[in-house]
């Protein structure tokens, strides 16, 4: 939509992991733009029980940015952040600058080396 392909965007997406009845975490997953978020390996991940997308409000709060404008940075304790290794491993990573028309350029090691992300494979092709 701003002109670079899909596969060298950083896609960032708030998660609710239910690890048991009384324990719940967010995570801040980042995969490529042109993959989906394969909600069964974050839960596998976390061994939780539950893993979907995050209501609209907590995500605001913990990434502190409206959804669809979501940096691939953590900047909230409560929000983990887990990216795919294709994210850290684009040689240009295109991501929003916290609103929808504007994109940052880095590599995806110096994202990698920035954001020190859990880096696990949680991505699926799109298709899926």
């Amino acid at each position: 939509m701003r002109g670079h392909p899909a596969r060298e965007a950083a896609k960032c997406i708030v998660l609710r992991v239910k690890v048991d009845r009384r324990t719940t975490r967010h995570v801040l997953s980042v995969v490529p733009g042109d993959r989906r978020v394969d909600l069964d390996a974050v839960r596998a991940l976390f061994a939780a029980r539950y893993v979907g997308f995050s209501d609209p409000g907590t995500a605001e709060r913990l990434a502190r940015a409206v959804p669809g404008t979501v940096l691939p940075f953590s900047f909230d304790p409560d929000l983990e952040l887990v990216a795919d290794p294709d994210v850290v491993a684009r040689p240009k990573l295109y991501f929003n600058a916290a609103r929808l028309d504007r994109s940052l350029l880095v590599s995806g090691a110096d994202y990698e080396r920035l954001a020190k992300p859990r880096v696990e494979r949680i991505a699926t092709p799109a298709s899926v």
